[in-house]
């Protein structure tokens, strides 16, 4: 086989590991803030006033966020000492087990308070896992990847966020038909244990990939830092600052409408969860078939174009979308949900490749770790609980969608700010030097 077509198989490869993955990963991870959102208030957080243990309930959904540092900074140092192929293996098998474990937990009525703090437990598991799979999927696919086709693979990886929740919802879609008795009985437990499946798959599917082939160069030229962890902060700081405050407003938007909007359906307009996954489904397909194509005009005119316009979409669109869902009409909903995530889809489309060309290759990992999940914390963490909040203390569902505009302007500025990373040879050894200021 000529060389560039074995060139072009591995990249490919790579991508679809990294999509694999990445969908197991998400599946794993939402199903539980749909848990957390519908179903754990009742089975682990029982309180006299519903609202307080939906409260509560979600807080645990943004203690995954909170433990997705430790993930960050254990996996991508490793990932930047040992490489990225072994560290994405062990990340899935710990997603896998704590998700398993959660489906198999007794509820609070079982053993108590243990229950809840099990419960957590398992989370913070699930958040350090994430916390290394997200920047290590990332890096090892557009490493793998040919220069001209890194927005196209980026945009393709990322789609496993969408069908990730998508398999998700549509699994508690499916458990939501039951009776409440049994559902709350056993049929919570169903998405859970079905996530063994696609762990045991993924797993062998990396197993089978090679290490990337820049981290290779790196290794082979002795390049390799002995605390990448140190030396990202002290050489790339400025680059971390600007990926955390660039990852927030897609962090918010998909975060509020994928896992808080079930909650305001249900208490405030009135519908059932299934109307509200009807239609916040179909418009996440919206996400799966754009994302690609984002990625492919990003390898025309530059990742940072199409990075920041879908930014300053997602400015305007929460004030579009919040009057189409208050109709209770499923089509003007699923409209709504259609146009929400064109901007964010394009705007997410783009983190794999405009956030990981920020950093150099030796210490890539380490700064796509830490700025992605710092950045997931103050976007995605506590989106749910925010939203309760703004809602209760407003009456309004205006200062949501501020709140949702304020953290999409927030990403357009630093998003403007970035810049790619200068590389340079000298003698046998490859050096790279960020493009923006150490803070």
């Amino acid at each position: 086989m000529p060389a560039d077509a074995r060139l072009q198989r591995q990249s490919t490869r790579a991508a679809l590991a990294g999509w694999f993955g990445t969908t197991i990963e998400f599946y794993d991870f939402f199903i539980y803030g749909l848990a957390a959102s519908l179903l754990f208030p009742q089975i682990f957080f029982p309180a006299s006033d519903p609202a307080v243990g939906t409260l509560i309930s979600l807080s645990s959904f943004g203690v995954g966020y909170v433990a997705r540092p430790f993930g960050a900074l254990l996996f991508g140092h490793l990932g930047d000492r040992m490489g990225r192929k072994s560290i994405l293996v062990s990340t899935l098998l710990m997603m896998g087990v704590a998700t398993t474990a959660i489906g198999l937990l007794p509820s609070y009525d079982q053993i108590g308070l243990a229950a809840p703090v099990l419960l957590v437990a398992l989370r913070i598991v699930q958040g350090v896992s994430l916390g290394g799979e997200s920047s290590g999927a990332v890096v090892l696919t557009v490493e793998h990847a040919e220069k001209h086709r890194r927005g196209f693979l980026g945009g393709v990886l990322n789609t496993g966020t969408a069908i990730g929740t998508i398999l998700a919802n549509g699994m508690f879609l499916l458990v939501a038909q039951l009776p409440e008795s049994a559902l709350l009985a056993w049929g919570w437990r169903i998405p859970f244990l079905v996530s063994v499946l696609l762990v045991v798959a993924g797993i062998v599917i990396r197993m089978g990939l090679r290490e990337s082939p820049e981290f290779a160069e790196v290794k082979g030229t002795g390049s390799v830092h002995t605390l990448p962890l140190i030396d990202v902060l002290r050489k790339c700081g400025g680059t971390v600052v600007l990926v955390t405050l660039a990852t927030i407003g897609a962090g918010v938007v998909i975060t509020v409408t994928s896992v808080y909007a079930l909650t305001y359906g249900k208490t405030v307009l009135g519908l059932s969860t299934s109307t509200m996954l009807g239609a916040l489904l179909p418009g996440l397909v919206v996400v799966v078939i754009t994302a690609p194509l984002y990625g492919r005009l990003a390898d025309r005119i530059g990742p940072r174009t199409v990075f920041t316009a879908t930014a300053a979409s997602m400015v305007v669109l929460p004030f579009v979308w919040f009057p189409l869902l208050n109709t209770g009409d499923q089509g003007l909903m699923l409209l709504g949900f259609v146009l929400l995530f064109a901007g964010y889809a394009g705007n997410y489309a783009m983190f794999p490749v405009y956030f990981s060309e920020a950093f150099p290759i030796s210490l890539r990992f380490s700064g796509m770790a830490i700025g992605f999940t710092i950045g997931t914390i103050a976007g995605n963490a506590f989106a749910p609980a925010i939203s309760t909040w703004l809602l209760e203390s407003t009456g309004t569902w205006v200062a949501v969608a501020g709140y949702m505009a304020t953290a999409a302007a927030v990403s357009l500025v630093a998003g403007l700010l970035i810049r790619e990373a200068r590389s340079e040879q000298s003698g046998s050894s490859l050096r790279q030097e960020s493009g923006v200021p150490a803070a």
